[in-house]
């Protein structure tokens, strides 16, 4: 898989999730065996202006290469000098956001709510293609309602504007995550344009990566909502395409190794009072399923301070490793 100069070490990339896809957990997918991670969308006229929420999202420091920063508007020139504010902070890729179906997002006709509009599609892409020199990739969905579905025309905009890779969510913006991914629409458009197509949508195990990435002859597959939790999903993904079998899952012991680590670096980046907010969701997800889950999860998110939601991690993974629930 290859994006402008960047060659990817695998065909696995996590997707931006608001809220979720920080630099701590873009950091911990690439270190499991994610290929690439794209940050979570900053918005094109917040980052102009300058937040220190927004500056904070922008934050690529440590990262492993190649760093792919998304952006999302609906004025051209506004995201062709975000996308240039980008490149001055080291993204080495820029990718724009036209899939998006929340309805904040939409109400501003961004995100998804572009899809509507095919001619600004194009002038956005050329603004952002001729304001920098770095690779620009693109998010769509496959439409914007089930009878409008023109994700070929965009995707066919998209190569003709110079964008250097296309993903596709198999899923119309109505349709939210309802219902299921259509790989027959991301399989058309791969077969429209000669650029990489990344196929996102459903993709929760290693054999349905597999069943996708052949189904659909994409050249990559992007993982969002499965690696919540789960962020070794990749390194699971990766063995299953090389061996053709399954590795067994990590223990008890590991899940907290990694729970641990990633928590860490989010009271790190974030600090004493934001950290422990922003770590609730991903322990959260870390326990489920997991013997008394819900009882430490409602305990859990009580807790205000790095300290105290340590401890309580630190004895809830105990109790589990004692009982031998490895």
């Amino acid at each position: 898989m290859q994006i402008g100069p960047y060659q990817l070490s695998n065909q696995l990339i996590l997707a931006p999730m608001a809220g979720v896809t920080d630099r701590p957990f873009r950091q911990l997918c690439r270190k499991l065996g994610a290929g690439m991670a794209v940050s979570e969308m900053v918005g094109s006229n917040s980052l102009l202006q300058g937040s220190k929420k927004t500056l904070r999202r922008a934050n690529h420091e440590g990262e492993t290469l190649p760093r792919s920063v998304q952006i999302v508007g609906a004025d051209p020139h506004m995201m062709g000098e975000a996308a240039r504010f980008n490149e001055a902070q080291g993204a080495e890729i820029i990718d724009i956001n036209m899939g998006c179906p929340a309805k904040k997002v939409c109400n501003t006709l961004s995100g998804s709510a572009l899809l509507k509009d095919e001619p600004l599609v194009q002038k956005i892409l050329e603004a952002v293609v001729k304001a920098v020199k770095i690779p620009v990739t693109l998010k769509i969905r496959t439409g914007w309602a089930p009878d409008h579905r023109n994700g070929i025309n965009i995707a066919r905009i998209a190569e003709k504007a110079g964008i250097q890779a296309l993903s596709v969510h198999g899923r119309t913006r109505t349709c939210f995550f309802k219902g299921e991914a259509e790989y027959d629409t991301i399989k058309a458009i791969k077969a429209a344009v000669s650029i990489p197509v990344i196929a996102n949508g459903d993709i929760d195990s290693p054999e349905k990566a597999e069943f996708v990435l052949q189904y659909t002859d994409a050249d990559a597959v992007m993982i969002g909502r499965a690696a919540q939790g789960r962020p070794w999903i990749f390194g699971d993904i990766l063995y299953y395409l090389e061996h053709k079998k399954n590795r067994p899952q990590p223990s008890v012991t590991e899940i907290r190794n990694i729970l641990f680590e990633h928590i860490e670096n989010l009271y790190a980046f974030y600090g004493e009072h934001t950290g422990p907010l922003i770590a609730r969701k991903h322990v959260s997800w870390y326990s489920k399923g997991q013997p008394g889950g819900a009882k430490f999860r409602q305990q859990f998110n009580t807790l205000n301070n790095a300290e105290s939601q340590l401890a309580s991690a630190q004895d809830f993974f105990d109790e589990l490793i004692a009982n031998a629930i490895v």
